[in-house]
This record gives structure tokens, C-alpha cells and sequence, in this order.
């Protein structure tokens, strides 16, 4: 049995950035993955994915995408990628909107630079969106688009340059904690390492439980759709990603990159799923496309036009949509990274940086009390 001083079970996002670090600093680390990341099976396909500063989830998310931040722009230096485009990132919602108040107050507490804008100025200044008057608007200057896909690839390449160790295509059949450290099977064999990260996504609430915990983690299937778009108004250049907070929704989305069209998708909602059953076609429910097609209509005309491409892909929620990251109760060597609500990819190399140091320190240098097992 080959022996590690850490596992890491799921390379996706969070596994991917965590194993960097961990190689980084020389612990022999394993990384197993089900599939071959990036891959479009779990939660970090379709290209891009916002990062935002200022924070309408809740100001005390600042630091640690803060942090994030400044991780991905080292990590295009090391990579020699791109992976950050400065869009700018527009935020919508009426005049009582507690996501834009809490956005506000944020930027005021965390002084982020941020633009507060009347709906006839946000019309003015991009003639691709009809904003009701009682409508306003928040604009983020400096956050924007992160090439998702490119990221884990480069956290990827990496870390196994770095001296970490991946086996893809090897799903993780069971788990055992021993004495001090854990036991992790596979189909083909068993691994023991010393500590262990469970980054599974979709998938940790099966092997959580195996662990003798029972999380409230809701795997849940959402869509993303781009449509053919007048560049004009809609290009990458001048245009910004965007989140508009409805009475009773929420959606965001991308300018048009490369002339591919704009991308689209609901935030809210979704079907519970079971990610082993997921059903994977894009337009086998109405509302794949409905949606997000009767949100251009109204907001944003000029980019509803025909369908290029849609994806599907796995939220895995929390009941209050906070993140999952800490040591297991009982086994301590084991540290959870879950429930990332769909909106944890722009942390994700804060979070492999924070799981990182639980693993080898016991603590991190980030405040990660909000993210507690206990609170469940």
C-alpha cells in the first residue's frame, strides 16, 4: 500500500488549487479524481466565471476573495496564462435590494472601488440594457471574468511539475479513517495518507457519510446557455459580466467573448439531483432554455438572439448557501471542503490555499469561523 501525507480526494477546483499548494511546500501529496479535470461532469465547465469583490453574500467574503485574487494573478505569472479579464462586473436589483445593500456596505467597509448608477445611466452607458426606472445598479470596475477551465489546468500542471501525484479516471470507493491517518480505496487498489481532503463536490455527501457525518448538502442540477448577440453592444471590450437580483430570481451572466455570444444562467432554483443520474442534455426541460431566454427578452433584447450552445452542470447547496470548509469532528485529520452554493469557483484558490494550511498547520491564516461544520 503506498503511503502519502495527503490525500486529496476530487482535483476539481478546490482539490486542483489545494494540491498546488501542498506540492508547493514539498508534502508528497495524491490526488484521485473520478473523472480527468478539467472535465464537464461536476461544477467547474463552460469556460468562465465571475469573481466579484464587493460582495452582496455577505461583507465578511471580502478578505478571502481578496486573497483569491491576488492567488489567480500569481498564478497566470507562474502559468504564463491568461486567466483574469477585467470585465468589470455589473450588479442590478431594485431600490430595496438587500444583495446590493450588502454589496454597498462591503465596498464602503472594505474601500472597493464601486459606481452606483441610476437606471437611466445604466442605460446611457450600455444601450444593451432596459432597466425598469425603479431599477439601479452597482459597478465593480476592477473585478471581472475568470477562465475557469484554464485555471484548474494550470493548477494542474503545476502541481505535478510541483511534485504531486494525480490519478484520474479513479473514483474513490470507500473511506476509513486509521488510528492517526486514513485509508482510501479504490476499484483497481488502497491508499493510506496522513491527513486527507474531501473535495468531491457533487459527491461528497455519499462519502461524507461514509465518515459518520450527515451534512445537509443538496447536489442540485442548474444550466448555462449563450445566445447570439450584437457585439456592438454586447462585446467583451466594453460590455461587463453581470448579476441581476429580481424580486423573485436571480441571474448572471458574460459579455460576448470572441464573438461566441452571451452567456446566461439562473442562479436560483434547480432540480435536486443524484450526480451519478444526472440527466445531462441541455433542453430536455423547457425551463433550460426558457429561462434564461424570457431574462434577455426583457432586460437585455439584443442578446436573445438564437441558441449557440448550452451546458449542464452541478450546484451542490447549503441551506443557508455558505461554503463547508473544516476539520471533521471526530477525525481531525480530515479536513471537508463543500457546499459551495455556486458561487465558490472565484475562491477556489483562496480555498485550496486555506485547506492546504489546515492540513499542515491545524489552522489557517484565513478567518474561516462563518464556513463551520457546527453550524449544522
Amino acid at each position: 500500500m503506498e503511503n502519502y501525507e495527503v490525500i486529496i480526494v476530487g482535483a476539481g477546483s478546490m482539490g486542483m488549487a489545494a494540491g498546488y499548494y501542498l506540492a508547493k511546500q514539498g508534502v508528497r501529496t495524491l490526488m484521485l479524481d473520478a473523472y480527468d479535470p478539467p472535465h464537464t461532469m461536476g461544477s467547474h465547465h463552460g469556460d468562465t466565471r465571475i469573481i466579484r469583490h464587493a460582495y452582496g453574500e455577505g461583507k465578511q467574503y471580502v478578505p478571502l476573495v481578496l486573497r483569491a485574487q491576488e492567488l489567480w494573478l500569481e498564478l497566470e505569472k507562474a502559468s504564463g496564462t491568461k486567466l483574469f479579464e477585467q470585465t468589470g462586473v455589473l450588479s442590478a436589483g431594485s431600490l430595496n435590494c438587500s444583495f446590493l445593500q450588502e454589496l454597498r456596505e462591503s465596498a464602503e467597509t472594505y474601500s472597493l472601488p464601486l459606481e452606483v448608477l441610476r437606471a437611466e445611466e445604466v442605460k446611457t452607458r450600455w444601450p444593451g440594457i432596459q432597466l425598469p426606472d425603479d431599477y439601479y445598479a452597482c459597478l465593480e470596475p476592477t473585478s471581472g471574468v475568470l477562465y475557469a477551465e484554464k485555471c484548474i489546468t494550470a493548477y494542474r500542471e503545476l502541481a505535478i511539475a510541483a511534485g504531486a501525484t494525480l490519478l484520474t479516471n479513479t473514483p474513490v470507493t470507500a473511506l476509513h479513517p486509521d488510528g492517526d491517518g486514513v485509508l482510501v480505496h479504490t476499484e483497481a487498489k488502497s491508499y493510506r495518507a496522513d491527513k486527507l481532503l474531501l473535495s468531491a463536490g457533487a459527491w461528497n455527501p455519499s462519502l461524507t457519510t461514509s465518515l459518520g457525518l450527515t451534512l445537509p448538502l443538496v447536489p442540485t442540477r442548474k444550466t448555462v446557455a449563450w445566445f447570439g448577440a450584437d457585439d456592438e453592444h454586447y462585446g467583451a471590450g466594453h460590455f461587463p459580466a453581470f448579476v441581476f437580483n429580481l424580486e423573485d430570481s436571480m441571474y448572471y451572466g458574460f459579455p460576448s467573448f470572441d464573438a461566441a455570444g452571451v452567456k446566461i444562467g439562473r442562479h436560483d432554483g434547480g432540480m435536486t439531483i443524484d450526480p451519478d443520474r444526472l440527466e445531462r442534455t441541455f433542453g430536455a426541460f423547457l425551463s433550460d432554455e426558457g429561462d434564461v431566454r424570457s431574462f434577455l427578452e426583457t432586460y437585455m433584447p439584443q442578446a436573445a438572439g438564437a441558441l449557440r450552445q448550452g451546458r449542464v452542470c452541478i450546484y451542490t447547496m447549503t441551506p443557508d448557501e455558505h461554503f463547508v470548509i473544516d476539520r471533521h469532528p471526530e477525525h481531525t485529520q480530515i479536513v471537508i471542503a463543500a457546499g459551495f452554493s455556486g458561487h465558490g469557483f472565484k475562491f477556489s484558490s483562496a480555498v485550496g490555499e486555506a485547506t492546504s494550511e489546515l492540513l499542515t498547520k491545524g489552522t489557517s491564516t484565513h478567518d474561516l469561523s462563518m464556513f463551520s461544520l457546527r453550524r449544522f
